[in-house]
């Protein structure tokens, strides 16, 4: 659906572009599956593939691993680590878990509001 936000993308490569990027995710045999039959992860999974498949310049990830388990939390920022390398495009996420930071290449605190 986030593709029909890009006019300059046919409709043709929709279902294409889709199917290839839940793959990279981990979820192509779930292609045609409803949400609500998806776990948390999965949905994860979705909503890292809704903000790749239109291959931007810049993500903006904010908290992606809340309400994860540790294990789920490390294989969705590992696949946006992934993914970002490959399709060439940067990622700000926003985190409280410092359980990810090492997957940063730059690391800015906020404390009440100020950059530290």
């Amino acid at each position: 659906m986030s593709l029909k936000l890009h006019p300059e993308i046919p409709k043709w490569e929709y279902r294409q572009r889709a199917e290839n990027i839940l793959k990279a995710v981990g979820i192509g045999d779930l292609v045609d599956t409803y949400p609500e039959k998806l776990s948390g992860g999965q949905q994860q999974r979705v909503a890292i593939a809704r903000a790749l498949v239109a291959q931007p310049k810049l993500v903006l990830a904010d908290e992606p691993t809340a309400s994860l388990d540790s294990k789920t939390g490390r294989d969705v920022v590992n696949i946006i680590q992934k993914l970002a390398k490959e399709e060439g495009c940067s990622v700000m996420l926003v985190t409280h878990d410092n359980r990810i930071l090492d997957i940063a290449d730059r690391i800015v605190e906020m404390e009440d509001g100020r950059l530290q």
